[in-house]
């Protein structure tokens, strides 16, 4: 099948009673550094223009609007228009309310950071098929409590390897309800308000599980799941010191990556992918292709923040340095290089699915994975209150 034929079927049905189907019609120019064979499909199922990008000087902010930031040089990816600025002021104003006054997410010393994440770009610019504020805040909540979860934890503000499996259990039980006895019940409900992640994971899930079917909402639970586990990796080997190799460095970033996002793609967008088209292999390939590609944007985009921070902390370029005997420019671009490799599988895989399997849910859910990997480049890149890029070029 041609490549003319692919982008037709990624487009989805049309005539009356199909607008619905088709929420994303941009129309700038595909300008992308050539993909495999079936991989520029994707791209055109957002209407996203594909670049390798610009090396000129950054524009200065202008009118409010956040600073452009400056693309890594030779990163595979699709610019998109910057999200609504009216749905982003509204989705940070609520999402402000329920940390403040629903949950109590953070102390008032952390304000400037929670203000810096810039949630409400995020999750608009990630979700551009999604109906309305209500079902953006859905996202929102989910990625703030997970956030906290990771800072408190894990990481900048106090976290710690130690006895993390413990805390990260009983986090998950606020997602994952506890089934015991009338006379321990008691004890488990009360826990659900010790700290900030726990009460923000709750909080977050019942307002999903309202909105999402059962099918949705367990499906959630499961790559939350996987998130966890892959902390647990991670802290696992910053307690015993192991330095691990590149693959299995990236075999741990499948589990602790980006995937619940993406996964819940449908629920904001206000529809279902049925259980058993979600469970596909090929789809399973396709989002877990995405979710890897994301992640390692992370990697690249906050490899200088991570480097001064106290501790030693993996990312890939750090990880192939390490391992591959290489400067820290070279495995920085070779990192660039991974990511490139794992935007082009995730194009190619999604661009087969949809001309395998043409359902009217499943061409829409991977458009919105695909709106969702160029959202998420997007924040990461202009994102410049938390990342800047290192000397390399």
């Amino acid at each position: 099948m041609n490549s003319n034929a692919l982008e037709k079927i990624l487009r989805g049905p049309s005539g009356l009673g199909t607008s619905g189907l088709n929420p994303l019609d941009w129309s700038a120019p595909d300008t992308a550094a050539e993909p495999p064979e079936g991989a520029t499909a994707v791209g055109a199922a957002v209407g996203a223009e594909g670049a390798t990008v610009p090396q000129g000087p950054v524009p200065p902010e202008r009118d409010g609007a956040p600073e452009p930031g400056r693309p890594i040089p030779g990163l595979y990816y699709h610019p998109v228009p910057e999200p609504d600025p009216e749905r982003v002021a509204e989705v940070s104003r609520r999402v402000k309310a329920w940390a403040l006054d629903e949950v109590q997410l953070y102390p008032p010393e952390w304000e400037d950071q929670f203000d810096g994440f810039s949630l409400g770009r995020y999750l608009v610019v990630c979700h551009p098929d999604a109906p309305s504020i209500d079902h953006l805040m859905l996202a929102t909540r989910l990625m703030a409590a997970e956030n906290a979860l990771d800072d408190l934890y894990c990481e900048d503000h106090g976290g710690s390897p130690v006895g993390l499996g413990g805390r990260l259990l009983l986090a998950h039980t606020a997602l994952d309800p506890l089934y015991t006895t009338e006379e321990y019940r008691p004890h488990w409900e009360e826990s659900l308000l010790a700290d900030a992640p726990r009460r923000a994971y709750r909080s977050a899930m019942d307002y999903f599980t309202e909105a999402a079917t059962p099918a949705q909402s367990d499906r959630f639970r499961h790559d939350m799941a996987r998130l966890h586990l892959g902390y647990l990796a991670e802290a696992a080997w910053a307690e015993t010191e192991y330095r691990p190799q590149v693959w299995e460095y990236l075999a741990m970033r499948q589990f602790n990556n980006f995937r619940p996002c993406p996964t819940i793609t449908d629920t904001v967008g206000g529809y279902e992918l049925p259980a058993d088209l979600h469970a596909l292999p090929a789809m399973q390939r396709v989002i877990a292709l995405a979710s890897n590609a994301t992640t390692i944007v992370n990697d690249l985009y906050s490899y200088t923040k991570e480097l001064a921070a106290p501790g030693h902390h993996l990312n890939l370029p750090v990880v192939i340095a390490e391992r591959e005997d290489c400067t820290d420019r070279e495995a920085y671009l070779k990192a660039v290089e991974v990511h490139n490799d794992l935007m082009h599988a995730f194009e190619s895989a999604a661009a087969v699915l949809a001309a395998t399997r043409p359902d009217p849910a499943m061409l829409r859910f991977l458009r919105g994975v695909a709106a969702w990997v160029d959202g998420n480049h997007h924040w990461h890149c202009t994102n410049t209150y938390r990342y800047s890029l290192p000397d390399f070029w």
